[in-house]
């Protein structure tokens, strides 16, 4: 028994030498995959979107007093109609975000293109992300 006892607690002291062995905790994993605040210009937010959505280009302008306008191509890479939503979140020059605006609902056609259009609220944009995710 006393040897059952001893057997124990050395497996428990191994495994603890062999933990803290590590140097502590773990480094996070994929810590920028669900990070929205990139500065990427297009993002798909869900597997779903991810399977079926793609950009064919992005154009941006300036509308006649100053804003900011994007126009983002959707193509639907399905054999069948989807339904998703996309919004825009407008940045200033250090990409901090000042203006979003609402999510829109978007059908695409089989394997379809389609633009959207998206303007800024504010004169100080600079910088964009486009946002895909599936209709709810």
């Amino acid at each position: 028994m006393k040897k059952m006892v001893l057997l124990l607690c050395n497996v428990a002291l191994i495994a603890v030498v062999n933990g803290c062995a590590r140097g502590g905790n773990y480094d996070p994993k994929n810590t920028a995959k669900f990070n929205q605040e990139d500065t990427s210009k297009f993002v798909l937010l869900d597997a779903g979107a991810q399977k079926s959505v793609t950009s064919t280009g992005i154009q941006e302008g300036k509308t006649s007093d100053g804003r900011m306008k994007v126009v983002a191509n959707l193509r639907n890479r399905e054999n069948r109609r989807i339904e998703v939503q996309v919004s825009c979140v407008f940045k200033d020059a250090q990409a901090f975000s000042i203006d979003e605006t609402p999510y829109r609902t978007l059908i695409l056609d089989e394997n379809s293109t389609q633009s959207v259009m998206f303007e800024s609220f504010r004169k100080d944009a600079a910088k964009y992300t486009v946002r895909v995710r599936q209709a709810r």
